[in-house]
């Protein structure tokens, strides 16, 4: 492990999560800490009840700027950037020709750029998809000398207001610059647990100092990527890789709602064919929330049967979900089975287990929208 570690890329805040005892594992090409002391479901649980702290730092961040950024952006996501105003976030997706999705990512409107948040096992393709297909009047930058850190919680805000008061006052999916202990910061409030919180662009050179600062808190705790991911699941959100890729549609993905009317009238992006025809007359699939009966976990490539035993599809997420107590899962279903409510098996270890299709999410969305 030591010499795989070696070979791996490593985050401005490495040597912390070292000595605050975390794991670490191997992460699209980065050691990143799985989990610390306090484990998966206790760091999940008080990221409910309170504030975890996340090293995100793996993920791409890129600056658009050019008077044609917003047209040439357009072109690539099937979103309505030209809508967003200065100091707002939305996500959107990398669309295909032939519809399917080649990532998801954050989009800031910075006022004088768009600041891009993208994953960080795609981010490479991204960046050459981007500089492949963007236009004229437009430029792009690679941000390489940031780490992100995202704060998130019901205690979030209180937390990072007595180092910023201002903080207070954003709102769901906005984005300010703001000095935090002294460093200039792009933060947004924003996040992927399904709580409130915050998404912070820091300076390499003063990422451990913030971090420090943060978790020295009484309401914060360090948290690893084996709770980011529960966390995430619960909320319904998917994961670029498991719940959406090469072979799946924003529609399939039950992402409809990222494609507003006037993107679904004029089209104009890569795929737009196929997905505004899926819109108009259906997908043959939908993911979808699945509830597991008992205790035992359903993971992903788990196939789903219906009740004459027949293969309808398959899991894409799958695990232990603390705050609901008991498994959860999320997968693709053909579609004349996506309505919750609907009986499904799950092929466990051998043995069909019987499933319930249901509404997303698993736990409520507690977003701050003022």
């Amino acid at each position: 492990m030591a010499d795989q570690e070696s070979e791996l890329l490593k985050t401005a805040l490495y040597d912390l999560h070292v000595e605050l005892g975390a794991k670490m594992v191997p992460f699209a090409g980065y050691a990143m800490p799985v989990q610390y002391p306090l484990g998966v479901k206790g760091e999940h649980l008080h990221t409910r009840a309170k504030a975890g702290l996340f090293d995100v730092s793996h993920m791409g961040q890129v600056r658009l700027t050019g008077e044609n950024r917003v047209a040439e952006l357009e072109k690539l996501v099937p979103g309505d950037i030209a809508i967003l105003k200065p100091g707002r976030t939305r996500y959107s997706a990398f669309t295909q020709d032939d519809g399917t999705i080649l990532d998801d990512l954050m989009i800031t409107n910075a006022g004088d750029s768009l600041f891009l948040v993208i994953n960080a096992a795609c981010k490479d393709d991204d960046i050459v998809h981007m500089r492949a297909n963007l236009g004229d009047g437009v430029s792009l930058e690679e941000i390489d000398d940031r780490a992100l850190l995202a704060l998130q919680g019901p205690d979030a805000a209180k937390v990072l207001a007595r180092f910023a008061p201002s903080v207070a006052d954003l709102k769901f999916m906005s984005f300010a610059e703001i000095e935090i202990a002294g460093s200039l910061c792009f933060v947004t409030r924003s996040g992927y647990t399904g709580e409130d919180g915050f998404e912070i662009s820091v300076p390499n050179a003063d990422a451990e100092a913030l971090a420090r600062k943060l978790l020295a808190e009484e309401e914060v705790e360090a948290i690893g990527l084996g709770a980011r991911d529960s966390l995430r699941l619960e909320a319904g959100l998917c994961l670029y890789g498991n719940d959406i890729d090469t072979t799946t549609t924003p529609v399939e993905g039950d992402l409809n709602w990222i494609i507003n009317k006037r993107r679904r009238a004029e089209g104009g992006f890569k795929g737009a064919d196929v997905i505004l025809d899926q819109l108009e007359h259906g997908a043959d699939r939908k993911r979808v929330g699945i509830k597991p009966e008992g205790n035992a976990p359903a993971r992903e490539h788990t196939q789903i049967l219906n009740a004459d035993g027949e293969d309808i599809g398959e899991i894409t997420s799958g695990g232990f979900g603390p705050t609901v107590d008991g498994p959860i899962a999320m997968g693709y279903v053909a579609i004349e089975f996506a309505e919750p409510g609907t009986k499904v098996d799950l092929m466990v270890r051998g043995k069909a287990r019987p499933a319930e299709v249901v509404e997303l999410p698993f736990a409520p969305h507690r977003y701050f929208r003022g």
